[in-house]
């Protein structure tokens, strides 16, 4: 019998894995909620220019001229981009959980996201992902986004990790299938607890005390 080889890559998602989801729709929900915006109006608008968005063709400044500012508004350009700054929050157990296997096992570890470029970067740097995230292969970095497979596949040729060697960590149920359709083993992220206990069988287990202290 063959046996599997050891777990050498770790590719995650942001949105829904790390952090809070950037700008999903909730969170479109409750910007025009609070900014007095007709949500449907809005909404129709974004998903007509979102994919050029998260691809990089176009900037932040851009997109909100074609979603939001297409017509004079009682706030400011500033306060919108603050507020949608403002909804990205952390989750601290999973990002202690990537952070110690990485050290425990000497992972690689790389996002495979799909974010617009100054939200991703804002998050970057807001939540220090790249502490221990080695390459963030996000939409707007590399002009694909997902479900297309070349994304997948961009995430290997860049960090020359067998596809027997990692295992991806996603919250979106047809991604997942994207990703397995490589062969790439994946994890659809629920929760904390079950993740961590997926990673577990695996052969990534981790150090129950360094996460309580991170936690």
């Amino acid at each position: 019998m063959n046996r599997a080889l050891p777990i050498t890559t770790l590719f995650l998602d942001i949105g829904g894995v790390l952090l809070s989801n950037g700008w999903d729709h909730h969170v479109r929900r409750w910007a025009a909620r609070n900014f007095k915006l007709e949500f449907s109006e809005m909404e129709a608008r974004h998903h007509l220019t979102a994919d050029t968005y998260e691809e990089a063709k176009l900037t932040l400044e851009e997109y909100l001229g074609r979603v939001v500012f297409y017509e004079r508004r009682p706030f400011t350009r500033a306060q919108f981009r603050r507020f949608m700054f403002a909804q990205s929050k952390p989750y601290p157990k999973m990002i202690a959980l990537a952070a110690q296997l990485k050290i425990r096992h000497g992972l690689k570890i790389a996002v495979v996201s799909n974010e617009g470029r100054e939200l991703n970067e804002y998050r970057i740097r807001r939540f220090q992902l790249d502490r221990f995230v080695d390459a963030f292969i996000s939409s707007c970095f590399v002009h694909v986004r997902k479900p297309d497979a070349d994304l997948f596949r961009l995430a290997l040729d860049v960090t020359q990790a067998p596809v027997q060697e990692v295992v991806y960590i996603e919250n979106t149920p047809m991604f997942v299938q994207v990703a397995e359709g490589l062969g790439i083993r994946s994890i659809l992220h629920t929760t904390y607890t079950s993740t961590r206990a997926k990673l577990a069988s695996c052969g990534l287990q981790h150090d129950e005390g360094v996460l309580h202290e991170a936690s």
